[in-house]
């Protein structure tokens, strides 16, 4: 009768975990279609948008062409956000060994190793949940996009749904919001200002006199010009 008892169980066990298999494997399918679409079609909206929709009167959002993108505002993104952007494929291990490293110095968060890629996977189909979970299926969207898109499809992507304040979506809606110009005509100031606003881009748009905001902006502004833009 064990012996029974603990065939059944095995076989429980074994259909259990071939349904997770399945449906794992059919949300990594999910993912990858979406991906695959993204590579020549903008999104409706990103998974960060929907979040902000429930509380916020009204998102301010409009894709733009890559041209209708001042070259200052990619240089000072990628200088701010991940200076290896046309190195790594998706997940800078450097990056996130020195920041490891760093927050560890520090005993507290104080610096990120995400890339931009990352951002974007992040931004388009997640959220801003801290979990084992949400990065290992941060870092596996990160892969898909990498294997189908360029690197401008990428960036082009990144600065059209990148959060850049309270209801505040992509470089276009960030221009007019701080600026009351469209995103072609920043100029290099402008442009490392904002970039500099991306990791709490709600908060500084609260903020904008913040003084860590001014330093963030200087530092950006002395990188940029050295930056790869695709």
């Amino acid at each position: 009768m064990r012996a029974k008892r603990s065939f059944s169980l095995s076989r429980l066990l074994l259909h259990l975990g071939l349904t997770l298999i399945g449906l794992f494997v059919l949300l990594q399918s999910f993912y990858f279609v979406q991906v695959l679409w993204f590579r020549v079609a903008d999104p409706e909206q990103s998974a960060f948008m929907a979040e902000q929709a429930k509380q916020v009167q009204q998102i301010k959002h409009q894709p733009v062409a890559y041209q209708q993108i001042a070259v200052h505002l990619k240089r000072a993104v990628i200088a701010a956000e991940d200076q290896r952007f046309d190195k790594h494929d998706g997940i800078d291990w450097d990056a996130i060994e020195k920041a490891w490293m760093q927050n560890r110095d520090k005993g507290r968060v104080v610096r990120g190793g995400s890339t931009i890629t990352q951002q974007l996977a992040k931004n388009l189909f997640l959220s801003g949940e801290r979990s084992y979970w949400r990065k290992a299926q941060e870092a596996l969207i990160t892969l898909m996009i990498e294997a189908v898109m360029d690197k401008q499809r990428i960036l082009h992507l990144y600065l059209n749904y990148a959060e850049w304040g309270i209801g505040i979506f992509g470089a276009q809606a960030a221009a007019k919001h701080y600026f009351g110009i469209s995103a072609s005509q920043l100029n290099a100031y402008q442009a490392a200002r904002l970039a500099a606003m991306l990791p709490r881009p709600r908060h500084y748009d609260k903020h904008r006199d913040s003084a860590f905001l001014a330093s963030r902006t200087e530092f950006v502004l002395r990188w940029m010009g050295q930056m790869q833009v695709p």
